[in-house]
């Protein structure tokens, strides 16, 4: 069999697909293995390129297979789509990653450590621990409705919601027993959701970059830390427009003949990554909205823009910010953001 240059690797929980090619691109692999075959044939291979797609557990893989000395590159699932032919079963995907791979201007995802994995755990946890928060709250206000009891809006109303359902007579003994199921379970996560943030808040402080990113205006430290967890590595992006865009904070291009047509943001990258800095952009929209302060040129595109629209361009500028402080090692100077280019304004949604 010729030398095998680049390997082709189909993932999955128990089966995995492998098509190679050599030096002349001609196809010299095709082979299906089990989990525990196919690491036992790659101990065997001499070293080389194996490309996957950046999925479950990929990172895992990749570093496995690293640990037996070959390469491994990871790519985007959408990036790989235009590579697989018709039919598509789990040979044509493993040939579409090979083909891809052999394209000189291919992207690639950066493979995770098992400590930067256990890091963006964190995030996960405590996203999933928001929403059951929210999800309680809202399923007690509307069960209490339900009994004519309401409340202000906001989490620190509620436990003097608790305390009316528990002291109400009229609410059925059944309905108050569930009530106090509710409350002990909100409480639970309550106390779960502060031990996260604590960890959190330690990590970020821990972190010199984190703490450079926070001191820009609508970044706080859970979105230094996500920035710094999250967000590839900042020098494999040639300008800081190109990190807005990998974040999909740049409006989506539909130019032809010579005509310039730009549309609503292409929502690329990481939801939540992106969901973050346009949240914090908005603390600093309102701020400059209702009490006139902040940058020339937010105050005067808000007087023409919805602060919608103003959030996401400012959420533009502070994701470049931020490729500027990560790749140069700067700290944040709040004196030099007036005078930097204004970002390309998009619709939101």
């Amino acid at each position: 069999m010729s030398q095998i240059i680049r390997i082709g690797l189909d993932t999955s929980k128990y089966i995995f697909q492998l098509h190679g090619v050599d030096a002349s691109e001609s196809v010299v692999l095709r082979k299906r293995l089990t989990r525990k075959a196919m690491l036992d044939f790659f101990a065997k291979l001499p070293p080389t390129v194996v490309v996957m797609e950046a999925c479950g557990a990929a990172h895992h893989l990749a570093r496995e297979l690293g640990k037996l000395g070959h390469t491994v590159k990871l790519i985007a699932p959408q990036l790989v789509k235009p590579y697989v032919t018709r039919n598509k079963n789990d040979g044509r995907d493993a040939e579409g990653l090979c083909e891809a791979s052999s394209r000189p201007r291919m992207r690639y995802v950066p493979v995770k450590t098992a400590e930067q994995q256990a890091a963006l755990m964190l995030l996960g946890v405590r996203e999933q621990l928001v929403a059951r928060r929210t999800q309680l709250s809202n399923m007690i206000r509307g069960y209490a409705a339900e009994f004519g009891l309401t409340v202000a809006r906001g989490l620190d109303k509620l436990a003097s919601l608790l305390t009316s359902i528990e002291q109400d007579d009229s609410v059925p003994e059944q309905a108050r027993e569930l009530f106090a199921m509710q409350a002990r379970e909100y409480a639970r996560v309550q106390e779960e959701l502060k031990t996260i943030e604590a960890k959190l808040l330690a990590w970020h402080r821990a972190n010199a970059l984190s703490r450079r990113l926070a001191q820009i205006p609508g970044v706080g430290p859970v979105t230094a830390a996500a920035l710094v967890m999250k967000a590839p590595d900042p020098h494999a992006f040639r300008s800081g427009r190109l990190f807005a865009a990998w974040m999909g904070l740049t409006p989506r291009d539909h130019s032809t003949g010579g005509k310039t047509r730009l549309g609503k943001i292409t929502r690329a990258g990481d939801e939540r990554l992106r969901q973050l800095l346009v949240v914090g952009a908005t603390s600093v929209v309102k701020v400059a909205k209702t009490k006139g302060q902040g940058p020339a040129w937010l105050i005067e595109l808000l007087k023409r823009k919805s602060a919608k629209l103003a959030a996401v361009a400012l959420a533009n500028k502070i994701a470049r910010i931020a490729w500027k402080l990560m790749t140069t090692g700067e700290t944040f100077d709040g004196a030099r953001l007036v005078g930097l280019a204004k970002a390309p304004v998009a619709a939101a949604a």
